[in-house]
């Protein structure tokens, strides 16, 4: 009984540790720029005004150009 505890609460750390070690929680981990997330809420903003089975591909086109403006990445 003592060795199954042992590997169950080993595949629980396991878990634990990969779920930290995903590439989202090392770029939340680094912090965003002020101008990165005004950017980001500016233009999506911008963006959600046109819905994407109504306009195509102007959602994400006006998205593109906003963060360009902003000088940012998508």
């Amino acid at each position: 009984m003592k060795r199954v505890s042992k590997i169950v609460a080993a595949l629980v750390f396991g878990l634990a540790v990969s779920a930290l070690a995903t590439p989202s929680f090392a770029q939340r981990a680094e912090g965003m720029s002020g101008a990165r997330a005004q950017a980001l809420e500016a233009c999506n903003k911008e963006a959600g005004k046109f819905v994407e089975h109504t306009w195509g591909d102007v959602e994400i086109y006006t998205y593109r150009a906003c963060m360009t403006k902003h000088a940012q990445q998508e």
